[in-house]
């Protein structure tokens, strides 16, 4: 399922920022791309997303920049330098007072901006804490879609019990159908060759017949129907157990139009399957 989240903040010093996203995908496929000097981190991040996630290609970035904070310093020698000339200078004029010192750090070139710390190390805590708000805004944001996604489901799943309730009607008859055409057909060759026994022609018939009755398809799929709609209910890790009961519609679809013998059972048949994989095609989203 897809989805997005950001979680952002500050520490020690750094401001970071988390982005999640995720798209289908049959299997979990988790991609860290993370800042320098966190990698220590990535076991722990894959642990925490493999214990709420199953199925989705995953990708989380983080960025990570030392904060923007103005801080300064005195430079020592300038000081030093400012000091001393003021000193000599109250020396040489009777009654002036003493260097003041908010005087001094005034002069330019005594402040200067203040170098960061090249040792300070990213906050881990704080990072791996971000990365888990946004794994919970990732997961809450899958089940919105989830939810729409059931919708859609339950609605093909609908559409498909239309058609196998129309496909049983249209083949309740095809047995005797078949049976009798059949028939017709090999008494105008009996007609022209006695010699074949009857008795065996019409037990070959028999199998034929037998052979065309989709009952069993039918109820197969009526029974994988009911199996979807529990999947639907259970409503949690159904990803999987979902995408191979699709793949069973499909069998029973392709085995109703291969033994149809009507060109009406054939047409049901054919949109019995092209919905079917309009359902396969979502079912490719779900976790």
């Amino acid at each position: 399922m897809t989805g997005f989240a950001r979680a952002e903040g500050v520490a020690g010093g750094f401001a970071w920022a988390w982005e999640l996203r995720s798209v289908n995908g049959r299997g979990l496929d988790l991609r860290l791309r993370l800042a320098p000097g966190t990698d220590a981190l990535e076991p722990t991040l894959r642990e925490a997303a493999g214990r709420v996630l199953k199925r989705g290609n995953i990708t989380a970035n983080l960025s990570l920049r030392r904060e923007e904070i103005l801080r300064i310093a005195p430079d020592p020698a300038a000081l030093e330098q400012a000091l001393r000339l003021a000193l000599e200078l109250a020396a040489r004029i009777p009654g002036a007072p003493a260097p003041r010192a908010e005087a001094l750090l005034a002069l330019p070139g005594v402040l200067r901006p203040a170098a960061a710390d090249p040792d300070a190390v990213p906050p881990a805590a704080a990072i791996q804490a971000g990365f888990l708000v946004a794994l919970t805004d990732l997961v809450a944001a899958r089940n919105e879609e989830g939810a729409r996604l059931g919708t859609v489901l339950r609605a093909q799943l609908e559409e498909i019990t239309a058609l196998h309730t129309e496909a049983g009607r249209i083949a309740a008859d095809q047995p005797a159908a078949h049976r009798a055409r059949l028939m017709e057909n090999l008494r105008a060759l009996l007609a022209e060759s006695p010699s074949l026994p009857e008795e065996r022609i019409a037990q070959e018939v028999a199998l034929m017949a037998a052979r065309s009755d989709v009952r069993e398809e039918l109820d197969r799929l009526a029974s994988h129907i009911e199996a979807a709609l529990a999947l639907l209910a259970a409503g949690e890790n159904i990803g999987r157990r979902f995408d191979f009961l699709v793949q069973e519609f499909n069998r029973e679809a392709n085995t109703l139009c291969s033994k149809s013998a009507s060109a009406a059972l054939t047409a049901t048949g054919l949109k019995l399957k092209a919905t079917i994989e309009q359902l396969r095609e979502q079912v490719q989203n779900i976790e």
